[in-house]
């Protein structure tokens, strides 16, 4: 295995719930009578991007022509103020890794596989989030970190894949991309990847039935894989070992 390619939101952190307060959070300050209810952002999410899922929104409401041109028009400033928000919320701890992951991370780096990160959000977002869970020299630790800006279509499009292969320099064949969403997941194997899933509180009830492992997390020592999950894995946490072990089995399948 030459590279492992991180989502984000969901994946690295259960970022979602920051971003959906954020979201509220920007509603009231410009005055608008939203309030995103916990089921209402998991069918948002079904949409990939946050200005999209605003745009989803905008176009669900019954309104005047005239008033949702203004309320599209408006999309980039309460987007801006979202992003804000969520940002003062990570920067306060707002938000931590799943379990498991700052582990893998480590033994990626050991084992010498190169990382990389391919996610719908913004660049600004997956730095904060680095440096504050990771440290100060988080971002480089990745070798690639493609992000909204890197890419003509949002997942499920396999765009955001294919430019961070590009600059990997690295077949797909040879790289594992881990995600937590439908859509995340339709993008990986769509670029080539065998992708392992972990779902989130807000994907769980999604069709992953295309993925190639489906964890319930990474598995750390404090918190152990279950036994079914760990017998997939051939351990109580995956490691870059039982990775490449689920690569080859891929490979010798044909």
């Amino acid at each position: 295995m030459r590279a492992l390619i991180f989502d984000v939101d969901g994946t690295l952190a259960d970022t979602e719930e920051a971003h959906r307060c954020a979201f509220n959070e920007a509603f009231q300050q410009l005055g608008l009578p939203w309030n995103w209810s916990k089921p209402k952002y998991a069918h948002l999410l079904l949409t990939a991007g946050g200005k999209e899922r605003l745009a989803a929104h905008i176009d669900s409401l019954d309104l005047a022509a005239a008033d949702r041109l203004e309320l599209l028009g408006r999309i980039e400033a309460i987007h801006r103020a979202k992003t804000l928000n969520y940002t003062r919320m990570v920067l306060a701890g707002g938000v931590a890794l799943r379990d498991g992951v700052a582990r893998l991370i480590d033994d990626a780096a050991r084992s010498r596989v190169r990382l990389g990160i391919a996610t719908t959000t913004t660049f600004a977002n997956v730095e904060t989030l680095l440096r504050r869970t990771l440290g100060p020299g988080a971002l480089d630790r990745f070798a690639v970190v493609g992000a909204a800006g890197n890419a003509a279509r949002k997942k499920p499009a396999a765009d955001i894949y294919e430019y961070v292969l590009g600059q990997l320099d690295a077949p797909p064949q040879e790289c594992v991309a881990i995600e937590d969403s439908a859509n995340g997941l339709r993008a990986a194997k769509s670029a080539g990847l065998c992708t392992i899933v972990t779902p989130s509180y807000w994907t769980r009830t999604e069709d992953f039935s295309d993925a190639d492992l489906v964890l319930p997390s990474l598995g750390s020592a404090e918190h152990p894989l279950p036994p079914r999950a760990a017998a997939l894995v051939g351990n109580t946490m995956l490691g870059i070992r039982e990775i490449c072990r689920q690569l080859d089995a891929i490979r010798e399948c044909g």
